[in-house]
């Protein structure tokens, strides 16, 4: 399954230690220059300390999106825009994204978006994580990540927690 990730999904599941339900899933993550130079700068250590490992090992590969310019419905960060330019340059399945205008912003041009709530709950899906309800606090708690509590329920309903 091919993958182009954002800063957002990659940087939270590292500081609450799942980075490698991405690698499980998907083998290879692809990620443009701009997410490459944000990964960097987190503030969290948990964040800034996994991904260079995930960089090391192969599995996370930095990847240039074409040069042409991408026509968005309304404007992102360099980060988001070079992401959506690459998912759709390789025709990716899915590109992970936890902002709501960028994914907006992709599935106006038609690309399957996911992030890190979908990812936690794929992982409960078939196992890899025993509870989805303690995840989605440790994403609050350690990652600063908001759920609208809608939301939460709706995903917790899914697996019957």
């Amino acid at each position: 399954m091919r993958v182009v990730s954002n800063t957002s999904p990659l940087s939270n599941l590292a500081i609450v230690g799942r980075r490698d339900l991405l690698k499980q899933r998907y083998g290879t993550v692809r990620i443009p220059p701009a997410v490459a130079r944000e990964l960097p700068a987190l503030s969290h250590p948990g964040g800034r300390t996994r991904i260079p490992a995930a960089l090391a090992h192969g599995w996370l590969v930095v990847e240039s999106p074409p040069a042409s310019p991408l026509a968005l419905p309304f404007p992102l960060d360099v980060g988001e825009a070079e992401a959506i330019a690459l998912a759709l340059a390789t025709n990716v399945d899915v590109l992970l994204m936890d902002e709501k205008r960028g994914r907006e912003a992709a599935r106006h041009l038609g690309l399957t978006v996911a992030g890190a709530l979908g990812e936690l709950l794929h992982a409960r899906q078939i196992g890899r994580v025993p509870e989805l309800r303690s995840e989605i606090m440790r994403l609050g708690s350690e990652a600063g990540f908001f759920v609208d509590s809608k939301i939460e329920q709706f995903i917790l309903f899914q697996v019957g927690e």
